[in-house]
């Protein structure tokens, strides 16, 4: 039966279950046991499973991820949870030599069923060093898989599969969704976690979207079907791998293409996705792909400069009706 939750209950309420019916996964982070995680995302687990499978650790990313690192070559299922993106910089050693490579380098003798949490984004006056959208970092690692939820229902169900997985496994959560509420439906089937969902359909042009601007894309849809374009939008779900198949079949319904994004324009996801569907579709798209994309330049700590150096509702209705206008 749905109930309606909040984004971080439902990543809490994966954890648990996961944890009840597996003794091998252990939980590493700053802050995640007596307090209860940053964002409430753990809060409980110490009382119920114990310091030994829910472990504060010192404020050392490196650290604390190449221990999670180690703990899944001998056979634990290791959640880190680094307390923002941003701070994943001190463990990208752990993350991209160790994780992403060494089940390759081992010739498979070692999986590596490791999942690492990272809240993230541009959340509400956090200043320039706490705003970082690194995802561009991570995909360009081959051996890395990276799912990006945008609900509480996906947030369940990536994060439930992620810890199942025997491949490292990075969730990007936007800091600003959890608190959003959305319906849980425990019971029902989950579709595979690198499938995207074709959100809302429409004929006129389809717009690729993922995380937190989900929920503007379709804020935007709505708004320009008022003017009589129908837009469909896609949430990517996961950015490696990206599910071109499902872009594609959009693509030869709309064939226009808006890509929207938090993060800058500059060598980012957006770029990777007009590229990957430029060589795909090519020859159907009545005019060249556009992207809605973050300022280039660091997020100032003010609120107006804030919400005017990323994208905002207005910025993809207005790039939406300029391309289908081409």
């Amino acid at each position: 039966m749905a109930e309606a939750i909040f984004y971080w209950q439902a990543l809490n309420r994966a954890l648990d279950t996961r944890m009840a019916a597996d003794e091998s996964i252990v939980v590493l982070g700053e802050d995640v046991g007596l307090y209860g995680g940053s964002y409430r995302v753990t809060e409980g687990l110490y009382a119920k499973y114990g310091e030994w499978r829910v472990r504060d650790t010192p404020i050392s990313e490196g650290s604390f991820t190449g221990l999670g690192v180690g703990a899944a070559m001998v056979g634990l299922r290791p959640v880190v949870e680094i307390m923002t993106i941003n701070f994943a910089l001190l463990a990208l050693d752990a993350i991209i030599n160790m994780a992403a490579k060494i089940p390759f380098m081992s010739g498979g003798q070692f999986p590596m069923p490791l999942v690492v949490r990272m809240p993230g984004g541009v959340a509400k006056q956090l200043a320039a060093q706490h705003s970082q959208r690194l995802e561009q970092t991570l995909m360009n690692v081959p051996g890395l898989r990276i799912a990006v939820p945008a609900t509480p229902q996906d947030a369940y169900w990536q994060l439930c599969q992620a810890i199942s997985s025997d491949e490292p496994i990075v969730l990007l959560e936007h800091e600003l969704l959890y608190f959003s509420k959305g319906e849980l439906d425990e019971s029902r089937p989950p579709p595979p976690m690198h499938r995207a969902e074709l959100c809302r359909p429409g004929r006129n042009l389809t717009i690729v979207t993922y995380s937190r601007m989900r929920d503007l894309a379709l804020k935007a849809a709505m708004q320009l079907a008022e003017t009589g374009i129908e837009a469909e939008v896609i949430d990517l779900r996961s950015l490696r791998p990206i599910d071109w198949d499902c872009c594609v079949a959009s693509l030869e319904k709309t064939h226009r293409l808006l890509i929207v994004e938090e993060d800058s324009g500059f060598a980012g996801a957006g770029a990777e996705i007009s590229a990957g569907l430029t060589e795909r579709c090519f020859a159907i798209l009545d005019a060249p792909p556009r992207r809605v994309a973050a300022e280039e330049l660091p997020i100032a700590y003010n609120a107006a400069l804030e919400a005017a150096s990323i994208p905002q509702v207005a910025d993809v209705v207005r790039a939406s009706q300029q391309l289908c206008r081409s």
